[in-house]
């Protein structure tokens, strides 16, 4: 389907071990040495056992195996080892091509037989292994005669070598008591873990490449989420990373998002699916002001509400405490919200290239994000980044991001969360763009700097000047042309946000996520006028508001969509506009 779309020669991710699309981790590399040692070098050796988790790639290797058998070597491959003795007997006969004729009903003549011609093969100096898939399967009294095959032996050598592949469960198995003997005769063993973040990225891309991808379409954000959604196990990565790529094309969208990935790996492992708005528990919010709480409390999910209790006055003018307290009390979830309010934020985005000297007065008066106002501004910005100050802000940066969101322990669910993690509590998105993209949305952001290597800064706001980065009270002011000498215009949005709201939100849904979703409409500029029903008109409201923000226009309310919406009802944090001019 997307195969001309996206450049491709054939589909990347099929889920049938294709040797060409074969990719081999250091573990899988190591398990396949083990694999061809038991084949070619383990002629004193009876069996080796290869363990892993579904989907971890032991078929795969086994089919690396075949075509890497040495030479003078025959091989008899078991693949459903559900089977008697005397099946499991005359079914290895088969694949060696040794004739059963008259043998198929006692188990002696098909050992017989079986012995006749390793004893031939020997002879020749051939090897013959056995090798059984999926063969956790194998019963008790199955296990036990593969053990008496490996009786089969001269002075010197074994006759048969064993392979066993099988999930976790083979290994307990063969921890019975009552199978010990067979146990002991394990040479080899390896278990096969998933693949690491790193390799899961590489294992996209070197599928793709096979595939004939000039580039790969996945992004760095939607590479993470891809990991953690997948345990980076390897059919998983390919049943996700398939339909990521089937949502893209029906999109249109060159590029595979987070959002993206994060949906197909609902519909893959529809237990681990988010909470759709059909779900929510019925609430009926009479006024504005009582939506706005309930949208404190649904959307944005750590713990400012434990906040508005100890410090009430600190937030004066906004939703009170109170109020937040009462709301939840006829909700025992549990789910703290945000601040936000009706009245215009302290430093919400600029509407033009300049800001007004009333807009940056404002600015100065009512300080934001511990900036100090005009005292607090260098009389020049720096003129260049010290490297050590660079890499002190890069490993402060989720932290600070936690502590601007006045949620400081919350530092690692911010950082999961943009590795794709869902359910953290926080929600983050990466995107490509500029200074007046990001002075639009009106939030701090982490900015992406690119040189030897990549670092995080947290990008606090404009000065007069230059630009206001970095964490604590007073963020340093930097000039432009020092900062874009490594800003390449990537940079991260993070919000606090329940774990169970939608990943996207669409016509004809219902429900509290969609009532909520249009009273933000209702507080944007322009203003959605219409009813409480997520129909055509509204769609076609969103998709103006889309274009307006420079949005994909598809009508739906993703992440990118909702945090456009929600980011005017913010009072804190908020990006610092203080005396800014020529931006």
């Amino acid at each position: 389907m997307y195969l001309q779309f996206f450049g491709l020669n054939e589909t990347p991710f099929s889920i049938t071990p294709d040797p060409a699309f074969v990719y081999l981790s250091a573990a899988h590399r190591d398990a396949l040495a083990h694999l061809l040692y038991g084949v070619g070098q383990g002629g004193a050796s009876g069996f080796v056992q290869l363990t892993g988790e579904v989907g971890t790639g032991k078929t795969t290797l086994c089919r690396c195996l075949l075509e890497q058998v040495p030479e003078k070597s025959h091989i008899a491959l078991v693949l459903n080892p559900l089977m008697t003795p005397r099946e499991l007997l005359a079914t290895i006969c088969e694949e060696l091509g040794i004739d059963t004729k008259g043998k198929t009903d006692s188990n002696k003549a098909l050992v017989d037989a079986l012995n006749g011609y390793l004893l031939e093969q020997h002879a020749r100096g051939h090897r013959v292994v056995v090798v059984i898939d999926e063969a956790q399967n194998l019963s008790p009294e199955a296990l036990e005669q593969i053990r008496l095959l490996t009786n089969l032996e001269t002075a010197k050598d074994k006759l048969l070598q064993m392979v066993l592949l099988g999930q976790p469960e083979l290994r307990q198995l063969l921890e019975r008591s009552n199978l010990r003997q067979l146990s002991q005769r394990i040479t080899a063993r390896y278990h096969l873990a998933p693949l690491n973040q790193e390799e899961t990225h590489a294992y996209v891309r070197h599928r793709m490449m096979v595939a004939g991808a000039e580039k790969s379409p996945f992004r760095r954000s939607a590479l993470r989420a891809l990991y953690h959604r997948s345990g980076g196990v390897p059919r998983l990565i390919n049943i996700i990373a398939d339909r990521a790529l089937t949502s893209a094309y029906a999109r249109e969208s060159s590029s595979v998002t987070a959002a993206m990935v994060n949906a197909a790996a609902n519909e893959v492992q529809p237990s681990e699916a988010h909470v759709r708005s059909s779900m929510w528990p019925p609430v009926v919010a009479t006024a504005s002001a009582a939506m706005l709480v309930i949208m404190s409390l649904l959307i944005w999910g750590p713990s400012l509400m434990e906040r508005l209790k100890s410090e009430p006055g600190e937030y004066s003018g906004n939703v009170s405490a109170a109020k937040l307290e009462n709301t939840h009390g006829a909700d025992d979830r549990q789910i703290p919200g945000a601040v936000i309010t009706e009245a215009e934020p302290l430093a919400g985005p600029a509407s033009s290239a300049d800001t007004t000297a009333n807009e940056s007065a404002a600015a100065v008066d009512h300080p934001v994000g511990g900036y100090s106002g005009q005292a607090a501004v260098p009389r020049e910005p720096r003129m260049s980044l010290d490297v050590d100050w660079l890499n002190e802000q890069h490993r402060d940066a989720w932290q600070s991001m936690a502590d601007l969101w006045r949620d400081g322990n919350k530092a690692s669910d911010i950082q999961l969360a943009c590795d794709g993690m869902p359910g953290t509590g926080y929600s983050c998105l990466e995107h490509q763009g500029n200074w007046s993209r990001i002075r639009q949305l009106g939030l701090p952001v982490i900015l992406v700097l690119r040189g030897e290597e990549s670092r995080f800064l947290v990008f606090r706001g404009f000065s007069k000047q230059g630009l206001l980065v970095g964490q604590g009270e007073d963020p340093i002011d930097v000039s432009r042309d020092a900062l874009e000498k490594f800003w390449l215009g990537e940079y991260i949005v993070v919000w606090p946000q329940a774990p169970d709201w939608p990943v996207e939100i669409r016509r004809g849904e219902s429900g509290l996520a969609v009532d909520i979703v249009m009273e933000l409409a209702s507080l944007a500029e322009p203003a959605w006028r219409g009813g409480g029903v997520f129909d055509s008109d509204f769609e076609s409201w969103l998709m103006a508001f889309q274009r307006q923000k420079g949005l994909e226009a598809d009508g739906i309310v993703g992440p990118n969509t909702l945090i456009h919406l929600m980011a005017p009802t913010i009072a804190e944090p908020r990006l610092i506009l203080a005396l800014e001019e020529n931006s």
